[in-house]
């Protein structure tokens, strides 16, 4: 049977194949999940719509949710963060329509997203929530607002198919700080058309995914990139959420001096009380040898930076959006431009200093890097097949609103997690629990 796709290349599925099984091999959290979901089928009749990184992780996600039942979709939330081999193997291995080809550009990308929203979704996924917001837009008519590929879809299905396609979706889960960003404006707005739940905010997601997973997959993505030695520089760490955390534990880790820039007063003290330098950017920039930013803001770098960065600086982004730094900005005002390695761009300042630009200004742990380990992206994901299954159960009652991910999953993967480590822990007394669950004890 044919299944839809936009791949690069099919050949390359034997490789996709192996490495998505090495990844396998790493999720053993995932892997118990799937093999309740194919016993139980939680998910059949769902059909679900992802945009999710196309990476080895993923597709065993993917691999989870159709093997509970569910017919799957899936397309890239970055446009350069896909990884070929593993998207030829799950449609040529697993028939998984996929819609990601590495290094596409905006057009392609949007394509890719109108395909996975084609299918008229049950339930979607995101990383980003671009999923999300395409059908708010398309629902609010805002056809303006949507990329001509999207607007298209919306034309073609009028506004009763519009209807049909917003009425249809039971819900969403979210990975990425980002993405729960977006959606908790969109419910402050009243927008939100469905329910959706955090899954990035799970304890299990983002205390290590965040921390552990960037921390580790950025200094990778750098290194790869760039093959610096980070020991003895000073890297700037713009943001100390938890990937900026992860990211400046790790650079010191590696023997960098870290200074960090903050704007929440909270964040920048604990970063103080962490042992490194806090200061404002327009200070850092003349000191930095390499700037990571992971705010999930915009213009967290400038073209009003540029000059004082020394000759040499490098230049990447962690957070989820290519507007951290500002790229079409430094490349306007660059007076020559070249590739220096693969995924480094050289710019020449007019004060003669020339600087390097990783990624493009995307995400440098998934452009240059394969992004975080299988490790840590088994508890994310398997937060994700669990609470695709909670919104199947329990979405139809659920307020439109931004949701935690409930306490009883988090606990339970953290357990389920534990366990593949041969770790165990203790358990409270009678006599404990009553004492903690009691006001009146202690007196």
């Amino acid at each position: 049977m044919s299944v839809p796709h936009h791949v690069k290349d099919l050949g390359l599925a034997a490789d996709g194949a192996r490495r998505i099984a090495w990844a396998d091999r790493q999720m053993p959290v995932l892997q118990s999940i799937r093999e309740r979901f194919a016993a139980e089928r939680p998910l059949a009749g769902q059909r679900l719509a992802a945009c999710l990184h196309v990476t080895t992780e993923t597709a065993n996600l993917a691999r989870t949710l159709v093997a509970g039942g569910a017919e799957v979709r899936l397309c890239a939330s970055n446009p350069l963060s896909t990884q070929d081999d593993v998207a030829a193997a799950l449609v040529a291995e697993h028939g998984i329509p996929v819609f990601a080809v590495k290094g596409e550009d905006t057009t392609t990308y949007y394509r890719h997203v109108r395909a996975c929203l084609e299918m008229e979704p049950t339930l979607t996924m995101d990383d980003g929530a671009d999923l999300v917001s395409s059908l708010i837009f398309v629902a609010l008519k805002r056809h303006d607002g949507l990329h001509a590929e999207v607007r298209a879809l919306a034309e073609s299905l009028g506004e009763a198919g519009c209807a049909r396609l917003l009425d249809g979706v039971l819900g969403s889960t979210e990975e990425t700080t980002t993405g729960v960003i977006r959606l908790r404006a969109m419910e402050r707005d009243g927008v939100l058309p469905f329910p959706v739940v955090a899954v990035n905010d799970a304890a299990t997601k983002h205390l290590f995914d965040n921390r552990y997973g960037t921390g580790q997959s950025t200094m990778d993505g750098i290194m790869r990139a760039t093959n610096v030695l980070l020991s003895g520089l000073t890297v700037v760490v713009c943001g100390y959420g938890w990937c900026g955390r992860g990211v400046a534990m790790r650079a010191h880790g590696l023997g960098a001096n870290i200074v960090v820039t903050e704007v929440n007063p909270v964040r920048a003290l604990e970063a103080a009380m962490d042992g490194f330098r806090v200061m404002p950017f327009a200070d850092a920039a003349p000191i930095g040898d390499v700037f990571v930013t992971v705010t999930g803001d915009r213009d967290v770098i400038t073209t009003d930076h540029a000059e004082l960065l020394k000759d040499g600086a490098i230049l990447c982004n962690s957070g989820h959006f290519d507007v951290e730094i500002d790229v079409a900005g430094l490349r306007r005002i660059a007076t020559e431009r070249w590739p220096a390695r693969p995924f480094v761009e050289a710019m020449k300042l007019p004060n003669g200093h020339t600087i390097y630009l990783l990624a493009e200004g995307r995400l440098v742990n998934l452009s240059a890097a394969e992004g975080h380990p299988a490790a840590v992206m088994d508890m994310s994901f398997a937060n994700q097949a669990l609470c695709a299954e909670h919104m199947v159960r329990h979405g139809a009652s659920m307020e439109h609103r931004v949701y935690p991910v409930p306490e009883e999953i988090d606990q339970k993967i953290a357990r389920l997690k534990l366990a593949t480590m041969g770790l165990d822990i203790d358990t409270l007394t009678a006599a404990q629990a009553a004492y903690l669950a009691s006001w009146e004890e202690g007196t």
